[in-house]
């Protein structure tokens, strides 16, 4: 009897071996990655805000520049395998820092569950919780800790 199960690929293909379209696919597209956060100078403490880069959608969480968002905004992160494990601000639950660490993917992702709606039920997402950078005033006016703390069901 021949085994028709296959493992998927994220679990037999190391981050750094990953093709570009695997590697693109395991951004559930939470948006918190594209929060601004504050570290502080004297005690190196990370603070999460609930202001969203000026390119992200706060409605979808979905880049509204994806192609060009390095050439528009400085600060953009281009995340790569060896960078993922001294990445303190990326959420607990980032599918890139969960396989970085040798853990699953959460049973909410959209690789798991086959579609993206799970990521806002999950309490995932940023959507409808963030504001613009456009729109918001001192950052430190904006902090919050749900950015880094695991999803749960929203509610």
């Amino acid at each position: 009897m021949t085994d028709t199960t296959t493992a998927p690929y994220w679990e037999t293909t190391a981050l750094q071996d990953m093709t570009r379209p695997q590697w693109e696919a395991l951004c559930d597209g939470c948006g918190r990655c594209c929060l601004h956060k504050l570290r502080d100078d004297d005690t190196e403490e990370l603070y999460y805000t609930s202001v969203a880069c000026r390119l992200l959608d706060v409605g979808t969480c979905q880049c509204t520049d994806y192609p060009n968002r390095l050439r528009k905004v400085q600060d953009c992160v281009t995340l790569t395998a060896e960078m993922i494990p001294q990445l303190d601000w990326l959420p607990p639950d980032c599918a890139y820092r969960r396989l970085s660490e040798g853990l699953p993917l959460p049973d909410w992702h959209p690789l798991i569950t086959g579609t993206p709606d799970t990521v806002i039920s999950s309490g995932a997402s940023a959507a409808g919780r963030c504001i613009s950078e456009r729109r918001a005033g001192a950052l430190e006016d904006y902090i919050v800790t749900w950015p880094g703390e695991p999803a749960t069901a929203a509610g």
